[in-house]
């Protein structure tokens, strides 16, 4: 059996790691692939992969199109090479190839383990950086922009006077959970 392993940690991944694009590349090399697909942060449990590595017996493939969709750490990467291999399952990372079973192979795999997990920690650290100059910018805020500004908020409150929320939200496009927000944070505000 060849399980086609694909994950992303949010919907509609970019650079090369959406959902389609790992399918795809899976389904090129091995179109018989049973495609197990996932949507968890690699930091999570990962509960369908934790099935795979149960369900999977000798002889069978484990595919996935990159190392980071196979694990998040060195230590992580070899438990679980460690443990696939003692069944005899085979593991093709496509961007690296085969995983061997001999001391050249673990010499390798432990290395671009290592590495990758030097990558992402690089990662952090630069974003962490970056988002310490920004918040030296007085107009920095975190999180995401607020879709909708006061005037929109203000207008969509006077419309609950004599509409409901969902007449209101129907009518805007804002949800009843951003008006009760803003609607606590206004009378916060004031005395």
């Amino acid at each position: 059996m060849i399980y086609g392993y694909c994950r992303v940690s949010t919907k509609g991944q970019l650079d090369g790691n959406s959902i389609e694009e790992q399918t795809t590349t899976i389904r090129n090399i091995y179109s018989d692939a049973e495609i197990i697909v996932e949507s968890y942060s690699g930091a999570k449990e990962r509960p369908l992969f934790n099935e795979l590595l149960d369900k999977a017996k000798e002889n069978d493939y484990v595919v996935v199109t990159k190392l980071d969709r196979f694990c998040r750490s060195t230590k992580e990467g070899l438990e679980y090479i460690d443990f696939l291999m003692s069944k005899g399952v085979k593991i093709h990372i496509i961007n690296m190839g085969l995983i061997e079973n001999t001391p050249m192979g673990r010499l390798i795999i432990t290395n671009l383990l290592a590495f990758a997990e030097f990558e992402r920690a690089m990662i952090i650290e630069r974003t962490q950086s970056g988002k310490v100059i920004a918040k030296q910018n007085p107009n920095f805020r975190e999180g995401r922009p607020a879709l909708y500004g006061k005037a929109q908020k203000e207008h969509a409150l006077e419309l609950l006077e004599n509409h409901s929320y969902k007449q209101v939200e129907e009518l805007t496009g804002i949800s009843k959970s951003t008006l009760i927000r803003y609607k606590r944070k206004k009378d916060a505000v004031s005395p």
